[in-house]
């Protein structure tokens, strides 16, 4: 159940840098947050623990609507690695700010399309490159990074994360730390809803996987005051039959479950011109990171060829072999690629096969998919 003032996806401006800086003015860490409400900001309890220190946040860095303002930390709850700061100076220059919708994540077998934005430490740039300070002397900067990938939702069950899958970072500043530092507190999304915050870098698990704390884990770990709070000031719902469940508004998309693997390749046609026109699947890097958290079975048996064409075919082929997974497909890339020329076109070439193959309309198709199992 969603609340009607409730926005329903990630807005770029909402995002924040989160600035710390140590007692005494000295830089401190870095972190990521989303605006939550008029005045506060949702971000990791880690990021914002150092005693003494000062927090600021700014939106919207060197762009026309850039905003800064103090804050102070109004809650702090290192059990479920969770904070909200306060800003404590100008309002936001944003007439009205919806919270967002809160996900519930199932304990399910489970592959979920997710985004989160921040700013990691890979995305410093060359101080050369950059605008100077006021007294000419050029400073660093961290871009932002619109991160996509999945969560394979048993994945870190003891731990109690939920593991991100991204894109590896082709190198960091400083190898002597994370390349994704600074990306803690970020807002992780999936069909429109926070699931979880970013919460740090596992270096065992490899340069494309983070862990995100899980918003459905708050009733169990936070007290009833924490949680009040929490209400009043970025929305979240009074227990877990107020957070979303992903799924349970179908998508305007159409489910190809059903289809048989039996299928001509002339009627695959248009639907492989469609995904290989799609950036992330030209990308063979991102096209077997795609694949692997699909399904690890698509991965290991579909036909693989050096001819992109030849190869996108083998790989639909083999999710027909296992049904569910040609729609996990579908809606991964769609989310990657979402707005773009390409995932339009993408959506015109599935509605005219379900067309010519006598779907009788367009069965709904939910944005989460077991793994080898009709969705």
């Amino acid at each position: 159940m969603t609340a009607p003032t409730s926005s329903q996806g990630l807005e770029p401006g909402r995002v924040a840098e989160v600035m710390v800086s140590a007692h005494g003015g000295e830089p401190g860490g870095r972190g990521s947050g989303y605006l939550v409400g008029d005045r506060w900001i949702l971000t990791t309890a880690h990021t914002v623990r150092t005693p003494g220190a000062t927090v600021t946040v700014r939106f919207d860095a060197d762009l026309p609507g850039q905003w800064v303002s103090p804050t102070r930390v109004l809650l702090l709850a290192d059990a479920a690695d969770v904070a909200l700061l306060e800003m404590t100076g100008a309002k936001t220059p944003r007439p009205s700010v919806a919270s967002p919708r809160y996900g519930l994540v199932p304990d399910a077998d489970l592959v979920l399309p997710c985004s989160a934005m921040g700013f990691p430490r890979f995305k410093l740039r060359d101080p050369r490159a950059l605008r100077p300070f006021e007294d000419g002397t050029p400073g660093p900067y961290r871009d932002s990074c619109h991160a996509t990938g999945t969560i394979s939702v048993l994945s870190n069950r003891r731990e109690g994360t939920l593991d991100f899958a991204v894109a590896a970072p082709d190198h960091c500043p400083d190898p002597g730390h994370s390349p994704w530092e600074g990306m803690s507190g970020a807002a992780v999304w999936h069909d429109g809803a926070v699931i979880g915050l970013v919460r740090s870098h596992h270096h065992a698990d490899g340069p494309g996987h983070l862990a995100v704390a899980r918003v459905d884990r708050w009733f169990d770990l936070l007290t009833a005051d924490e949680l009040r709070l929490l209400r009043h000031a970025a929305g979240f719902p009074e227990g877990p039959d107020g957070l979303f469940a992903p799924g349970s508004a179908p998508t305007p998309h159409g489910s190809l479950v059903g289809l048989p693997d039996s299928v001509p390749l002339r009627e695959l046609d248009g639907l492989v011109t469609a995904l290989t026109a799609l950036p992330v699947i030209r990308d063979r890097s991102r096209l077997d990171l795609v694949l692997q958290n699909i399904d690890p079975v698509i991965a290991a048996n579909a036909p693989r060829d050096a001819v992109l064409r030849v190869d996108v075919f083998g790989i639909v082929k083999t999710c027909l072999s296992y049904p569910g997974t040609l729609d996990a497909l579908l809606e991964t890339v769609r989310l990657i690629e979402s707005g773009s020329s390409a995932a339009a076109r993408l959506d015109r070439a599935v509605a005219e096969l379900m067309r010519r193959q006598g779907f009788p309309g367009k069965r709904a198709v939910v944005s989460h998919t077991p793994t080898g199992t009709e969705s």
